[in-house]
């Protein structure tokens, strides 16, 4: 009777102990793998380069005039490219003609000072996450404020103002090409490289690359409406790629070079819609995707504006007459 009793206590701690770890793995397998809701085009920072592990983390210093933003003039604001927090506003940045990102004034209780390691400098670092900005000067007289955060471009990221502003959000081959055309459009304030449509959260080039994450190279417009219409942007990505190619763009072959458009809102499905009508109409088999905007996920730095910075690299988007 005795031995009964042990045995089934025993069974009962097992059974205990094994529902307890089921429990808590299905706990971690939801953190791990979240469901991606439709909230529009949240953006995620892509992982640190080794270029800006060498700068944020290991406190490096980018060459003069070699950063992204040290003759950048955009109305906006400078985040922490680690951590995503806001630094600086656009009203603050001037020119100091030194090579590097400017700045009289941080955001309030936005960047922290501290003595630096060679202990004559004051260098400055993200108050939220740590990562290492560049330096703090006073006394030169640039501004009335007397003050210049001097920061590596690379420990920052830029978010444009967009206040009166539109988004769109299209998918057609390699981005880079996509995007050089793009933002070349009086009314486009911005042209980003990225990943949408996919299920995984926070992909790599390299995962997007396998065909297997569900995202597609993508490109996200901001741009004014007042200056250009969404659909001006619609039909001229329609003559920049082929939307009869399933699953490709020219010699680029997988899903992550499908033709899609992920739209924002009702009118936006409507207007692509329309055009794929009329082009349907006009013989074209058009195979592009419609499908409500996911997250965009920014793409890594080397990405963004890619053409301009290799003007002689060659591209598989040329503009091909569609609409009358």
């Amino acid at each position: 009777m005795r031995r009964n009793l042990l045995m089934l206590a025993i069974v009962g701690i097992l059974t205990f102990v094994a529902a307890a770890i089921f429990n808590d793995w299905q706990d971690e397998s939801e953190v791990k793998v979240p469901v991606i809701k439709n909230e529009g085009t949240k953006k995620q920072s892509a992982p640190l380069t080794a270029e800006e592990k060498r700068i944020i983390l290991d406190k490096g210093t980018e060459r003069a005039f070699s950063g992204k933003y040290w003759d950048h003039h955009e109305t906006g604001v400078y985040r922490c490219r680690q951590c995503g927090a806001e630094l600086f506003e656009s009203q603050s940045k001037f020119k100091s003609g030194t090579g590097w990102p400017s700045f009289d004034d941080a955001i309030a209780g936005a960047v922290k000072r501290q003595v630096d390691a060679d202990g004559m400098r004051s260098e400055i670092v993200c108050s939220k996450c740590g990562g290492h900005l560049g330096h703090v000067f006073e006394g030169e007289g640039y501004t009335s404020k007397n003050t210049r955060h001097c920061v590596n471009s690379a420990s920052l990221s830029f978010e444009p103002d967009k206040t009166g502003t539109s988004e769109a959000i299209f998918a057609g081959g390699c981005f880079w090409g996509v995007e050089d055309h793009l933002q070349k459009l009086d009314g486009v304030i911005s042209a980003t490289s990225g990943y949408a449509g996919g299920d995984i959260p926070g992909p790599t080039y390299q995962q997007v690359c396998t065909g297997k994450t569900g995202h597609a190279e993508a490109v996200r417009i901001v741009f004014d409406p007042s200056k250009i219409s969404y659909e001006q942007l619609a039909r001229l990505f329609f003559e920049i790629h082929d939307p009869t190619q399933l699953n490709r763009q020219g010699p680029d072959v997988g899903m992550q070079y499908r033709s899609a458009v992920f739209y924002l809102d009702e009118e936006q499905k409507q207007t692509i819609e329309k055009l794929i009508k009329e082009l349907r109409e006009k013989g074209y088999d058009v195979v592009t995707e419609v499908a409500p905007a996911k997250q965009f996920y920014l793409a890594e730095d080397y990405h963004q504006d890619y053409l301009e910075k290799h003007p002689n690299r060659p591209t598989c988007h040329v503009r091909v007459k569609r609409f009358d």
